[in-house]
């Protein structure tokens, strides 16, 4: 199965284009929108053409889910770690966004490799800031022991009005998503395709994170707010071990929890639109048999009209009774 890749293909591209082009004065202003409703609106202006502005708008968090300052926990060290002195983060955000960057890209890195794996990570911004929670748990989970003020269920915003939940422990993280969907077709697809997670129980699959699905809320989400609770396709569980953050796996885990919901979602629209193109390929197959079935009209109308017909008396009808 393909997996969704952390950098906006469209940021990494203006961003390339931006640095090759840095000494020209091109005034730019374009917006972008992703999944799950993240918007993205870059600004160049001519005057200071080493300066990119770049503001990110966020999913609505539903009520359960706490912001701070309009972004998730830990969402503002992730970024200072991530981009050091290139990046400066503006108090006020631009009007309508959660987060408004000033980017330096005069002060990117002169090696090439190193510049392009910055820009890369300019491009994750989503990832840094979306998985910033989820990332401080993790971390805590390396070291077998719980972030300070977290020892509760938590509810992480992941799309609009919609959030997944955490249960930290020392030696594990439980992680429940509620799964939803606006289309009866995908809620239907949806539901046998999560159905099928008893495969982690094959060999090959021996050092995934154990996954459940169940139709209803598990137990670690009693107390939690009836609204919250409402699954049409059910409710996936998963639980992560230490074994599953270490070392460069934390990036990878992250990304793939934080981004779980837009996985099946994809995945369920090409089982759809591959079950459409199967059936629209029978279709025609069963029309062209027919198309064959067929006789051939136009033959029939001559083979009719070249016969004669002569009519006999009743003398002839004698003489070839006699006969």
């Amino acid at each position: 199965m393909i997996l969704l890749q952390s950098p906006s293909r469209f940021i990494l591209q203006v961003l390339l284009n931006r640095v090759q082009n840095i000494d020209k004065g091109v005034e730019l202003d374009c917006h972008s929108v992703e999944f799950d409703d993240v918007r993205y609106h870059i600004q160049v202006s001519t005057r200071y053409p080493q300066f990119m502005q770049l503001s990110m708008s966020l999913p609505t968090p539903p009520p359960e889910t706490v912001f701070y300052d309009g972004l998730p926990f830990g969402a503002i060290e992730a970024i200072k770690a991530t981009y050091g002195l290139i990046a400066q983060i503006l108090d006020p955000p631009k009007d309508g966004y959660n987060l408004t960057m000033k980017l330096n890209l005069a002060k990117l890195p002169e090696d090439e490799e190193e510049e392009h794996a910055l820009l890369v990570k300019v491009a994750s911004l989503r990832e840094v800031v979306l998985g910033a929670p989820l990332r401080v748990v993790l971390k805590h989970l390396a070291s077998k022991t719980v972030a300070p003020g977290i020892d509760e269920l938590v509810a992480l915003v992941h799309r609009p009005k919609e959030s997944f939940f955490l249960l930290p422990e020392a030696d594990k993280v439980t992680i429940v998503f509620p799964m939803r969907f606006s289309d009866s077709t995908d809620t239907v697809l949806a539901t046998s395709f999560l159905q099928f997670v008893e495969a982690r129980r094959t060999a090959g699959l021996n050092n995934a994170p154990p996954c459940f699905w169940s139709p209803s809320p598990p137990p670690e989400l009693e107390g939690v707010p009836t609204q919250a609770l409402s699954a049409n396709a059910g409710f996936v569980t998963f639980v992560i071990f230490p074994r599953h953050v270490e070392g460069r796996k934390l990036d990878r885990t992250v990304w793939s929890l934080s981004t779980f919901h837009a996985y099946v979602s994809y995945h369920v629209k090409c089982s759809e639109g591959f079950m459409h193109t199967r059936m629209r390929r029978r279709v025609e197959s069963l029309i062209q048999t027919l198309d064959r079935a067929k006789p051939d009209s136009e033959g029939s109308n001559k083979t009719a009209l070249s016969r004669s017909f002569k009519r006999l008396s009743v003398k002839d009808l004698r003489s070839s009774s006699n006969s």
